[in-house]
């Protein structure tokens, strides 16, 4: 019992905290109590902390994807001709890096960039939302990737004559990512750090060692779309075409930096395939008919549920409840890109989380015409009805691992809508796992308080 108390009150506070995460505005409360003003302010939470250098920091409302919001979606062809085939996945990502960061310095909030490989296919699927000038987007993600080092310029301060020049700028060499044969991550020998190693090809060896012997002790920028990726100094000359870029990097930093230098020695020239462009007022007219369809189905089911078990149903709907404020919430804290597939995974599985239900209210149904106390019954219903729950749902899991395709196997489905469709779901079946065998059991444990007799007829709350 004691434990049941715990669960109970673990339930109730995860309401609230759900609650709070999903309040649509800030809490104010204020009074004046005994001649004295208090006043209470909620702000509406938000992410906001930092983790070693990484740094969370954004809101929690609903992350809506294109066919909501509205946009643009491009599919881009990658020209992988001069590529070697061992090099095409690297260089495939290496691509989509550089649209990824020419898409966020382009102001596009939540787009997403995405690979698909079909045969000999190679394509990038970059979506775009609340997009209003579709030609200027185009023509900066349909750009080849520019990659190239630069030397550094000083210039002394003329009202201090014998301090040391200031570094200016940087001015760009002849010694491109045309020159730069390839850039992987590796580990420096004596402290074991994430660095980033890189070798050029004959003509860019010449050309690097010129650099190390000219710059020695100075910076060497290297730019990406005239963007600066990293400025090491130069510790040596360098005469053998292979350098380390060390530096206090994360393991996830150097991986950045070794696919940054791979756009520009891997160039893959792109061209657009198809491109679409989705109005926001479809995407308010999906949602609305969405939520309404939802609603309407939803209460056909809370009705039945009721009407057929009685107060049975009444908790199994409070329990419903509870499964849908959780699945908001992490909807809002992983977050989850909602589509209207995303929509139609999440309402089957409210479907699914139903019928466990009724698998445990018939067994505690059947318990009770065999003379069992309804107490008993109701452990007993749980007990032998989760076999079929756990066949049922892992089923599902199954075919939702397959639809979503984590590891993006080439032969498996690539589709963005699909793969929403089936996170949703996946995500649903175990938040209904959750509340079937721990929210609703703990609140009838409490709150139902059944008979003995066999129930001929349903019950009525």
């Amino acid at each position: 019992m004691r434990q049941s108390r715990g669960l109970l009150f673990f339930i109730f506070t995860l309401v609230l905290f759900c609650l709070y995460l999903n309040l649509p505005f800030d809490l104010q409360f204020s009074r004046k109590i005994l001649n004295k003003e208090f006043s209470f302010n909620l702000p509406r939470p938000r992410i906001n902390f930092r983790l070693g250098k990484s740094v969370f920091n954004r809101d929690l409302n609903f992350k809506k994807g294109l066919d909501l919001s509205g946009g643009m979606q491009v599919t881009l062809l990658a020209d992988m001709e001069q590529i070697g085939q061992p090099s095409r996945t690297t260089a495939l990502e290496s691509a989509r890096s550089v649209i990824s960061r020419r898409v966020d310095l382009y102001g596009v909030s939540e787009a997403t960039v995405k690979t698909s490989v079909a045969g000999a296919d190679y394509r990038l699927i970059v979506e775009l939302p609340g997009v209003d000038k579709p030609q200027e987007a185009l023509d900066l993600i349909g750009q080849t990737a520019s990659l190239v080092f630069a030397t550094p310029i000083y210039q002394a301060d003329p009202a201090s004559p014998g301090a040391e020049p200031q570094l200016v700028t940087f001015v760009p060499s002849d010694l491109t990512g045309k020159d730069l044969s390839l850039a992987q991550v590796t580990f420096e020998t004596q402290n074991r750090q994430p660095a980033v190693s890189i070798k050029f090809k004959d003509p860019g060896r010449d050309k690097f060692a010129k650099l190390t012997k000219e710059f020695l002790g100075k910076p060497l920028a290297i730019l990406l779309d005239n963007s600066l990726l990293s400025a090491p100094t130069v510790q040596s000359e360098i005469t053998t075409g292979d350098a380390i870029i060390s530096g206090s990097f994360t393991l996830d930093e150097a991986k950045f930096l070794a696919t940054q230098l791979n756009a520009g020695a891997l160039p893959v020239p792109v061209k657009i395939l198809s491109q679409k462009v989705i109005s926001a007022t479809l995407g308010e007219d999906s949602i609305r008919q969405s939520v309404l369809a939802g609603a309407i189905g939803l209460s056909i089911v809370a009705a039945f549920m009721i009407l057929y078990y009685g107060w049975l149903g009444v908790i199994a709907v409070i329990g419903l409840g509870v499964y849908s404020l959780i699945t908001a919430t992490l909807y809002r804290l992983i977050p989850v890109t909602l589509t209207l597939p995303g929509v139609a995974g999440f309402l089957l599985s409210i479907g699914m989380a139903v019928d466990s239900n009724i698998l445990v209210f018939e067994r505690y149904r059947e318990e009770i015409r065999a003379g069992r106390s309804w107490p008993v019954s109701l452990e007993l219903g749980f007990g032998r009805a989760w076999n079929s729950i756990k066949d049922a749902n892992l089923a599902t899991i199954i075919t939702g691992l397959i639809l979503f395709n984590p590891l993006d196997w080439s032969f498996l489905n690539a589709s963005g809508a699909v793969r929403g469709f089936a996170l949703t779901l996946l995500l649903g079946i175990f938040i209904s796992l959750f509340t079937g065998i721990v929210v609703t059991r703990t609140l009838l444990r409490f709150f139902y308080h059944g008979t003995n007799q066999s129930p001929n007829q349903p019950q009525q709350p």
